[in-house]
């Protein structure tokens, strides 16, 4: 991913982006943490969070016009020249002790990180390609998260070195900082000379004219709204996401003055650091989030992230340690990746091209609609005497609102994802040949059978589901019935096996995967057993080819294969490979397909 052209200077000019706007955010909120306290001081951050959100609701429409009409690498140059004027703005206020100053022009950066947002996030599908697609996202949430960790303790730091102990007031803080103002302008300056170097990859541009009595009358935003609105999937991930960073957003508010009356933490480097703990998790999350969806979006992970951030929001007033806070928040970020590098990579996979700007400008719109809603609510709730240990159980039970959203439309890619992560602690395991599977044709899969983990094996990779045939007796069990059934599984027996060979006909002229294993049983002693010939019973008038699949013997080293072999280790993940071989004719026969198999198997063996 990293030799495509483009992608060290992208990375470096979001880490910039990122970087910059979260030094300002920063000081203006340790200002107020070292002025105010209580109410005053959750009010107060509420409002700088809601000058950053505004712009996003504001300027949806024209930043979904500008990352559709132009090319998305100009529309970030630009941005960025903008940003140093505006961070020379910042620095004269510092300087002058003008806190009303300097609050506003935090609302004028949040403009510009508006207008750059889709053109920005659109730039990742155009640079990456689908291919890469959660990769680059995955490094995106990561370079931009490791910005916002590396924002907080530096200009943190920096501020109470430079913080004049006995300061009373707004306008000695500003002026004491003042000199911080030049990095600010420093890192926008040289995100513009990167931009400038960032590759043109826009294939072609909409035709689009602006009309701003449209934009005033609402006309664009019903027109956009409806875009999103087209494809459910994408309308469903835009607002979990919105869900989740109201939570975030609510999180981060109260917590500093939770620390400061629960755990009497008083220092801005102990606050700011264990939040920015968050980040680091983050970081983690998102990789793992990556390497988990090497072959597909792997929305799946969402779920776990979302029960997660649930559990861990619901206890964080139980607990009184700033030790164990730490670790919470550490597992929260964590469990963010989980949650932003799937939907956000399955958002941008959805979304055509040519509408790629406004979909993105639309997420944007709707996530801060809720966190603007949610900190205005926070606001009211501070104002009126709730404190931040109740307002952590209101997000706890939002939360659960989210972990229902995501359960409830994504609970198969869910279970694939649970049963990834739990494999993944155990097994190595290689996939071959993965291009042999058809992305728009249906595929019969013919495996041979070594262990009870098969069906999992040849899952794993894939993003479509695959229907497996199965012994009735065991589809029949008490409760797994409900989970065979769920996942489309084809009941086999022999008084019916006609029936069965039918329903995967129908299934596969449906484009559909159907997998079955020939040899009826799972190998007693390592060897490949005789394949039946049922399967030759399907017609062979559907529009897909045939498979065979060797799965190798590393899986006789596990627990699950009747056949052991010696060689596994409590400290070291068992390596297993499996092997898709090239499609061959719906015309073969059980015993050709089974010397296919036992072919590949004395290959891949003797290797």
């Amino acid at each position: 991913m990293f030799k495509i052209v483009g992608v060290i200077n992208y990375l470096v000019v979001v880490f910039l982006n990122a970087f910059t706007d979260l030094g300002h955010k920063i000081i203006i909120q340790n200002t107020i943490f070292k002025v105010y306290d209580g109410s005053e001081q959750i009010v107060l951050t509420a409002i700088v969070n809601a000058l950053i959100l505004l712009p996003f609701i504001l300027l949806f429409s024209p930043s979904g016009f500008l990352a559709d009409r132009f090319a998305k690498h100009k529309i970030m140059q630009y941005a960025a020249l903008f940003a140093v004027f505006i961070t020379l703005g910042i620095t004269y206020a510092y300087y002058h002790g003008e806190f009303l100053l300097a609050f506003a022009l935090t609302f004028v950066l949040a403009l510009q990180s508006a207008l750059y947002g889709p053109a920005k996030y659109g730039y990742i599908k155009e640079l990456f390609g689908y291919k890469y697609i959660s990769a680059g996202n995955g490094a995106v949430q990561a370079v931009t998260t490791v910005a916002i960790l590396g924002g907080i303790i530096f200009y943190t730091v920096l501020f109470e070195m430079l913080y004049p102990e006995g300061a009373v007031n707004e306008a000695e803080i500003l002026e004491s900082i003042a000199p911080l103002g030049w990095l600010l302008v420093g890192g926008s300056v040289i995100e513009w000379l990167l931009a400038l170097r960032l590759p043109d990859k826009s294939s072609s541009v909409a035709q689009k004219v602006f009309r701003l009595k449209r934009y005033i009358s609402g006309f664009y935003l019903v027109k956009n709204l409806k875009t999103v609105t087209r494809k459910r999937e994408i309308f469903d991930a835009i607002i979990a996401l919105g869900i989740f960073w109201s939570i975030s957003q609510v999180v981060l508010a109260v917590f500093g003055e939770y620390a400061k009356s629960e755990l009497a933490v008083t220092n801005t480097i102990y606050v700011q650091g264990v939040m920015a703990l968050a980040g680091i998790g983050i970081v983690i999350g998102s990789i793992m989030a990556a390497r988990l969806s090497r072959n597909f979006v792997n929305v799946g992970l969402s779920g776990f992230g979302a029960l997660g951030i649930t559990c861990i929001v619901f206890s964080i007033p139980f607990v009184h340690s700033m030790t164990l806070i730490a670790l919470l928040f550490t597992l929260f970020g964590i469990l963010s990746g989980f949650i932003l590098v799937p939907l956000n990579s399955r958002i941008q996979e959805l979304a055509s091209s040519i509408h790629l700007g406004t979909v993105i400008a639309a997420n944007n719109f709707i996530q801060n609609i809720f966190m603007f809603v949610f900190l205005m609510l926070t606001t009211i709730f501070a104002y009126y005497g709730m404190n931040a240990e109740i307002l952590f159980y209101v997000m706890a039970l939002l939360g659960l609102i989210l972990t229902l959203l995501l359960f409830r439309r994504y609970y198969v890619d869910i279970f694939w994802a649970f049963a990834q992560i739990l494999t993944a602690m155990r097994y190595k395991i290689n996939y071959h040949g993965l291009k042999n599977i058809p992305e728009d044709k249906a595929v019969l899969l013919l495996s041979n059978h070594v262990s009870w983990l098969d069906w999992i094996l040849l899952q794993l990779p894939l993003s479509r589901k695959i229907n497996y045939m199965m012994d009735k007796d065991i589809y029949n069990w008490p409760v797994a019935h409900f989970f065979f059934k769920k996942g489309e599984t084809i009941p086999l027996s022999p008084r019916a096996f006609k029936d069965a060979f039918k329903e995967a006909h129908a299934r596969l002229k449906k484009g559909r995967i159907v997998g079955i294993f020939p040899e009826g049983a799972i190998s007693k002693d390592g060897q490949l057993g005789e394949f039946h010939r049922g399967y030759e019973l399907i017609a062979k008038d559907y529009d897909g080819v045939i498979v065979p699949v060797y799965i190798g013997s590393g899986v006789f080293k596990t627990l699950f294969a009747r056949h052991r072999k010696k060689g596994s280790s409590l400290l070291k993940r068992t390596e297993i490979d499996v092997y898709f071989g090239e499609p061959v004719s719906k015309e073969i026969k059980a015993k050709e397909i089974q010397e296919i198999i036992e072919n590949m198997r004395r290959k891949y063996e003797a290797q």
